[in-house]
């Protein structure tokens, strides 16, 4: 099974800025090729899921039901496109409250794996895309191929800094959503099941 898993803000729609949140439906905005992304890797057969902290609502800067409304203009959007999102998952807690679905805490990839009736071993052949060292750590904390998108938060400089080194850099999620097609084509095709 082809899996992706994407971080949302500075992946998917236009990274507010840092300490910000989008809080409202008005301010969430497409990234330029993120839809095209979505569709191409639906198309080639991949179940996608977000993954997201969205801290603001645990801080009361928005509620659950603005967040719920954002997410439903995104699953809108991306449908219309052509592409699918077979769940999304947040963490709404505070960085200090310990939550287990909090990145780098891998609590919403354990519930993705269950939901789609597979183990934890099957997450290693998956993807995980973001924006953060953040998203870097919890791709590597499962054995997920980790890529690192230009679009959003971080540079390849705080990458550097944190000492964490992605399976690959792309500028988008567009470019990165070519590496996944191409690297799944080739684990799929017929020649790669004859050498196994």
């Amino acid at each position: 099974m082809k899996i992706a898993f994407l971080d949302r803000d500075g992946v998917i729609n236009k990274f507010p800025g840092n300490g910000n949140y989008v809080t409202k439906v008005k301010d969430f905005y497409f990234l330029p090729g993120s839809l095209e992304a979505i569709r191409d890797l639906t198309e080639e057969g991949f179940t996608i899921f977000v993954v997201s902290n969205q801290a603001g609502v645990g801080k009361g800067i928005f509620t659950k039901d603005k967040l719920r409304r954002i997410t439903n203009k995104m699953l809108k959007g991306v449908e219309r496109a052509g592409g699918k999102i077979k769940r999304v998952y947040y963490s709404t807690a505070r960085s200090d409250a310990g939550c287990e679905f909090r990145k780098p805490n891998v609590g919403s990839i354990k519930k993705a794996m269950k939901l789609i009736g597979k183990d934890m071993r099957a997450a290693k052949k998956a993807f995980f895309v973001g924006d953060t060292v953040t998203d870097i750590a919890t791709g590597k904390n499962v054995g997920c191929k980790t890529i690192f998108v230009l679009s959003g938060r971080s540079n390849r400089k705080r990458l550097r800094e944190k000492k964490i080194q992605p399976d690959h850099i792309a500028n988008d999620l567009l470019a990165a959503s070519k590496i996944m097609c191409k690297s799944r084509r080739s684990l799929f095709s017929p020649k790669a099941k004859r050498r196994k």
